[in-house]
């Protein structure tokens, strides 16, 4: 991982150095730490379990991927005791039940998985080189590797897809901030919509940006760049510039950084992506998904079930209890909603690609002032 604030060990040393009695409280045995998911399993069962799953513990910046353990030395370096953490299960197995005093019965707790993960298992991408990408607040993209620990050349992380019957399937993932984020701001700080929905119709008004290239770097740039400190940069403004202009290029923008990832990923992978996974929020936006298509070059698959990361831990729940024989009975669940086709590259795509480099550029030049 790169170390960035965007990861938990960092923030746990912040912690135990700043907040009151709080190292003495780890040395003690009376503090603990975890992702969201050991939190809620640590409620649910009363206290019982204080358990993660390897995607989440690879996500905190102090997990061996490859020796699927806490990480001794990375502990010592950032100066935290091995007390404070959860055991580290698979994503499918028996992790616990629910304490009787919150249903009226005992349910058991037997799928966990990170975020991504889950959406990437949701999306059935079991096969080596397959690629999902989440459209939210932020952007999250992952492809599946296969069995095999590889490090990325291309500022990607390589993280744990998931386990299953002691089987490690690993994957590359790159992370992008702000993406439905950027249309939140245009409603709520620009106030040019009055609703996120209102978008497409907005950008829908005119042809393309007119120029204008919008980096919407509101908390750094994520991967590949990973500069923390570039912030929103809008270039190409003119006269002419209209809200209509302003949206479609917050709209595009969302696609280039797609871009950027994808083309580091099979960088990496050593092949050409045929075939994207979508889901997430902004999917529901056909302009941003037929714009994916084209500046992709490649189909852009939109699922029936948008919410995979809630169905990707169901379907890992429900493997460890039988209620799926395996992930071949579970993959014909999945059903493509709309297939967006790639078009052909025009001259006006290739001159926007090129002013997405350049207003990236600027964006992390204003950084260096």
């Amino acid at each position: 991982m790169v170390i960035d604030a965007y990861f938990s060990g960092s923030k746990i040393r912040w912690i135990l150095d700043n907040v009151k009695d709080a190292r003495k409280k780890a040395m003690d045995g009376k503090l603990a730490f975890g992702t969201v998911d050991s939190w809620l399993i640590w409620k649910m069962t009363h206290g019982a379990v204080h358990a993660t799953d390897i995607t989440n513990a690879s996500r905190t910046m102090l997990y061996n991927i490859t020796e699927q353990k806490w990480d001794e030395e990375l502990l010592q370096i950032m100066n935290i005791p091995a007390s404070v953490l959860p055991v580290v299960k698979e994503s499918s197995e028996w992790y616990g039940e629910t304490d009787k005093n919150i249903f009226a019965e005992r349910i058991p707790i037997t799928g966990i998985a990170g975020d991504q993960h889950a959406a990437l298992f949701g999306q059935m991408c079991l096969e080596k080189g397959m690629v999902k990408n989440t459209y939210g607040t932020g952007c999250f993209m992952l492809m599946n590797i296969g069995d095999q620990f590889v490090v990325s050349k291309n500022n990607l992380l390589t993280t744990v897809a998931w386990k299953i019957n002691g089987r490690i399937q690993y994957a590359f993932e790159g992370s992008i901030f702000i993406a439905g984020a950027v249309v939140q701001w245009l409603r709520d700080g620009l106030g040019i919509i009055r609703s996120s929905s209102e978008i497409e119709a907005l950008a829908t008004q005119v042809e393309d940006t007119d120029g204008v290239s919008f980096v919407p770097a509101f908390a750094g740039l994520g991967a590949p760049y990973w500069n923390p400190d570039a912030r929103g940069t809008m270039v190409g403004i003119t006269r002419g510039t209209k809200a209509a202009h302003v949206a479609r290029a917050a709209l595009e923008s969302i696609a280039y950084q797609t871009m950027d990832v994808l083309k580091a990923m099979e960088a990496d992978a050593g092949t050409s992506i045929k075939e994207l996974r979508v889901d997430g929020g902004a999917t529901a936006n056909n302009l941003l998904m037929q714009f994916q298509a084209d500046l992709l070059h490649c189909k852009v698959i939109r699922p029936e079930i948008t919410e995979t990361t809630a169905l990707g831990a169901a379907y890992l729940a429900g493997l460890a209890v039988g209620f799926w024989k395996d992930t071949a009975e579970i993959a014909k669940w999945w059903k493509a909603e709309k297939v967006f086709e790639p078009g052909e590259q025009s001259v006006k795509m290739r001159s926007g690609i090129e002013s997405w480099k350049q207003a990236v550029s600027a964006a992390q030049i204003w950084s260096k002032k």
